[in-house]
């Protein structure tokens, strides 16, 4: 059902990521310019959850990254808590970006082979190492990882891929971030594990009050955990608004054909 919690949108006039009107483009195997992101827009207030849809080549990734620093848009601006990131000195983001965490799909990939969970955690607790083995410990029980003195000496290949997605999860909250950007972090799950990850990155946002970019190819998704519904094509927001308006009754006909083509139960 639709993300209705009030508290949500609580702090909805303080902006605290913005995309102003920012393009990306990349040279094409053929020797011409691919333009992945094209005059984009976007504002993520404190405490909201964002859904950023569109089918794979949409160019919502290359946002993401866009937003979290990884690329640097060829014109426009990002910036994160009333601070322009765009042209910062590298010693000041890298302050400026600890509260600002990513969750990406793969979570094999993003974990390190050779380090164990304590390692990884301790890794992202750099600004705070006094605070050591307790607080990995923690982390990993509010990520559902009970008792946390079983998962913490592990390495990812020794998880579940639902358990290794909680790690990535408890490693993007070591640094308490205000704002977390998900990149189809659902994406290849099944059913039930789906569910628990969603359940809890719910959770940590009603406890946390961290705001969310959440970056999905899945509708359902999207009506199940945002606030506000932005529609991405061919590198182009061309529909956004409250999740409710958005999925509900869709204006534009691309998001038209992305509603019809959710399954409904009992359909099939």
């Amino acid at each position: 059902m639709p993300n209705t919690n009030p508290s949500h949108l609580a702090n909805a006039a303080d902006p605290l990521l913005v995309l102003d009107n920012v393009s990306k483009s990349f040279k094409s195997p053929g020797g011409g310019l691919f333009h992945a992101v094209r005059s984009v827009s976007l504002t993520v207030h404190s405490g909201e959850i964002v859904a950023l849809v569109g089918e794979s080549g949409s160019g919502k990734s290359t946002l993401g990254r866009i937003a979290l620093g990884l690329l640097q848009p060829d014109v426009g601006s990002v910036s994160f808590d009333h601070q322009r990131l765009t042209g910062m000195p590298p010693e000041v983001f890298r302050d400026v970006r600890t509260r600002m965490q990513p969750i990406f799909q793969d979570s094999t990939a993003a974990l390190n082979p050779r380090k164990s969970v304590r390692e990884l955690l301790m890794q992202a607790l750099w600004k705070q190492p006094g605070e050591g083995e307790a607080r990995c410990l923690r982390l990993l029980e509010d990520v559902g990882l009970r008792p946390a003195s079983r998962f913490i000496d592990r390495y990812s290949h020794e998880l579940s891929g639902g358990q290794r997605q909680r790690v990535s999860i408890a490693r993007s909250l070591a640094m308490e971030p205000r704002l977390i950007i998900a990149d189809e972090p659902l994406s290849g799950a099944d059913v039930s594990i789906r569910g628990q990850v969603l359940n809890l990155m719910l959770d940590i946002q009603r406890s946390r009050q961290v705001a969310y970019l959440m970056i999905t190819h899945d509708i359902s998704i999207a009506r199940a955990f945002a606030d506000r519904v932005a529609v991405m094509m061919k590198g182009e927001i061309v529909e956004m608004g409250s999740a409710q308006e958005v999925l509900t009754n869709p204006q534009h006909a691309y998001t038209q054909r992305l509603v019809a083509a959710v399954p409904v139960l009992g359909s099939v």
